[in-house]
C-alpha cells in the first residue's frame, strides 16, 4: 500500500468532513495525517475484526480535536462506515461528535481534554507488563498540549516503570491556537525535556514523510527498559499553501474559494505520489 498517497487520499476525506459538519481542527488534521496512517495501516496490531482482542494494540488519540483525521483514518481501516460518518459528523444526535467518542468502534478512550492521553497509555502499559501481555500502546499528542503538567507526571510514570511497550509521539508543528507554541509556552530543547525524564527519544526530522516515521517506529521496538517519545516535525495545515504554517487555521471551515484551491492541491499530491 502506497501511504504516501494514502495520507492525501485521506486529507481530501477529512476536509470533505469538516465541510460537511461546518467545524473542525483542519490544521491539526493535516499535520498528524501520516502519523496516523503509518500507525493505522503499517505499524499497529489492530483492526475491526481484532478489536475486542486483549493482546490488540492500543491507541489513544490524545490531541482529541483532531478527531476528523482520526474518523477517517478508522473509517478507511473499516471500523465504520464512510457515508454513516460523512452524513451526520457534528450533526444533532450524531455518534459521531468533535472529539472521540469510545462508544465508537475502534475507540479505545474519550479525549480531547489536554493532557490525559499519556497518563492513561501509562496505565494500559502497565497492565500488559503486569499481565505479561505483548501489546504495544501508542499515543498522540499535540506540542501545545505538553504545557499540561499531567503530561509530565505521565512521562515521569512510564519511565519509572520502565514501560518499553509505550511509545508516545509529538506532533511538532509549532503552531496552537493563540499562535506559535515558542511565544504561547516556550518548549526548550524537546529532545532533552523527554531525555531527562528517562525517555528514548527519536527526532523525526520530516514528520510528515512515513518512510522517515517507519523508521522511527521500528526503531522504537527495539528499545528495552525505557519508553520512547517520537518528536515528529509537522506542518500544521500541511498539503496546500492555503493553510499550511498559519495559526488561523486551528479551527477553520474554509470558504467555497479555499476549499476548490486546497483540494486541487491535495489531489495533485496525491497524484504526484501515486
Amino acid at each position: 500500500m502506497n501511504l504516501k498517497a494514502l495520507a492525501y487520499k485521506l486529507r481530501q476525506d477529512t476536509v470533505d468532513l469538516v465541510r460537511a459538519g461546518k467545524a473542525g481542527h483542519i490544521g491539526g488534521d493535516m499535520s498528524v495525517m501520516e502519523i496516523l496512517t503509518e500507525l493505522y495501516f503499517d505499524q499497529m496490531n489492530i483492526s475491526p475484526e481484532n478489536m475486542d482482542s486483549p493482546e490488540r494494540d492500543f491507541f489513544v488519540m490524545s490531541k482529541g480535536h483532531s478527531v476528523e483525521a482520526y474518523y477517517s483514518v478508522l473509517a478507511e481501516k473499516g471500523f465504520f462506515s464512510k457515508e454513516e460518518l460523512h452524513s451526520t459528523f457534528s450533526k444533532f444526535g450524531s455518534k459521531f461528535i468533535g472529539h472521540p467518542n469510545n462508544k465508537l468502534p475502534g475507540i479505545e478512550m474519550n479525549s480531547g481534554s489536554l493532557g490525559h492521553g499519556l497518563p492513561v497509555c501509562v496505565g494500559m502499559a502497565k497492565a500488559g507488563k503486569m499481565d505479561g501481555s505483548s501489546y504495544r500502546v501508542y499515543t498522540v499528542m499535540g506540542d501545545g498540549e505538553l504545557a499540561e503538567g499531567s503530561v509530565w507526571e505521565g512521562a515521569m510514570a512510564a519511565s519509572h516503570y520502565k514501560l518499553d511497550n509505550l511509545c508516545a509521539v509529538v506532533d511538532r508543528n509549532r503552531l496552537q491556537i493563540s499562535g506559535g507554541t515558542e511565544e504561547v509556552m516556550a518548549h526548550d530543547s524537546l529532545h532533552e525535556r523527554f531525555r531527562s525524564f528517562g525517555w528514548h527519544v527519536i527526532d523525526v526530522e520530516d514528520g510528515n514523510d512515513t518512510s522517515q516515521l517507519h523508521a522511527a517506529f521500528e526503531e522504537a521496538k527495539t528499545v528495552k527498559g525505557k519508553p520512547t517519545v517520537l518528536i515528529a516535525n509537522t506542518v500544521k495545515g500541511k498539503g496546500s499553501s492555503v493553510m499550511e504554517n498559519k495559526a488561523d487555521w486551528h479551527h477553520k471551515v474554509p470558504s467555497d474559494e479555499e476549499y476548490a484551491q486546497i483540494m486541487s492541491d491535495l489531489k495533485a499530491r496525491e497524484e504526484a505520489l501515486a
